[in-house]
């Protein structure tokens, strides 16, 4: 499970460093790809598998099912760790999510999210007015 916040700067090479707690054992590789709200979304090699076989169900006749499909899989790639535990994100997923110098790398349950830090910290300040409503919407799931 991936929880927490942290802060890393990314090279101009594009090299990020992959919180210890996210790495694990099993987590060499991960997946990478186009986020919701302009950011990365990550996952670990079985995660991602699981996720593979829920969008491969989605019908193929439906056009927002295929939209959401062409966009999420268009933007990954498997990125694998180096040695000192950073993975390369490819220049259009760098693009696509605004990173600059400074990253968040974020926790989120089954993923992690990479944020570039300014846009993190817009989205907390924008966000954290509502976050009692949103939870109040929530109430169908029991949360």
């Amino acid at each position: 499970m991936f929880m927490g916040e942290y802060r890393h700067s990314i090279d101009e090479k594009g090299r990020l460093i992959i919180p210890a707690k996210f790495r694990g054992e099993s987590n060499k590789t991960f997946i990478v790809t186009r986020g919701l709200d302009q950011c990365l979304f990550v996952y670990g090699q079985e995660e991602w598998e699981k996720l593979e076989e829920k969008l491969a169900a989605l019908p193929l006749t439906k056009k927002d099912a295929r939209a959401f499909t062409r966009f999420f899989f268009s933007g990954a790639n498997d990125c694998r760790l180096d040695r000192q535990g950073r993975i390369n994100i490819p220049e259009p997923l760098i693009r696509y999510a605004s990173l600059q110098k400074e990253c968040v790398v974020v926790g989120v349950s089954n993923r992690m999210e990479i944020w570039d830090a300014e846009v993190w910290d817009d989205y907390l300040d924008t966000s954290s007015d509502s976050f009692g409503d949103i939870a109040e919407s929530l109430t169908d799931f029991d949360l």
